[in-house]
């Protein structure tokens, strides 16, 4: 199992955790957290607490995530020759190119013999 497929399965789980944490909050002040702290009693550290917990879990996660893709880009295959251009290369060796032979007609020449013709 290569070190990115670890990435790529960690980035999932931190997916989904995300958005569970983000489905429980609910923007208008009801959700999970006012469903703790209903009737003036304190049950698992009130309304306050959990709306804090709830924001601070939804950063953390996002964060993680944002690590996680930026590691696993530098976990990334590339095919051996670690992505560097050939270019740049001075053992290379540069690739062939053929000049067209005088007696091929290209458009230009084309172009400068209808004009002639016409004159």
């Amino acid at each position: 199992m290569s070190t990115f497929t670890i990435f790529l399965a960690l980035i999932v789980i931190v997916a989904f955790l995300l958005v569970v944490v983000i489905m429980v909050q609910n923007p208008k002040g009801g959700g999970l957290s006012s469903s703790f702290g209903g009737s003036g009693t304190q049950q698992l550290g009130g309304v306050k607490k959990t709306t804090d917990f709830l924001d601070k879990s939804t950063w953390t996660l996002a964060t993680v995530m944002l690590v996680l893709i930026l590691l696993s880009n530098l976990t990334i295959d590339h095919g051996g020759n670690g992505g560097d251009s050939k270019a740049l290369d001075p053992d290379a060796v540069p690739a062939q190119t053929t000049t067209p032979s005088p007696s091929s007609s290209t458009p230009a020449n084309d172009a400068a013999t209808a004009t002639d013709t016409v004159n």
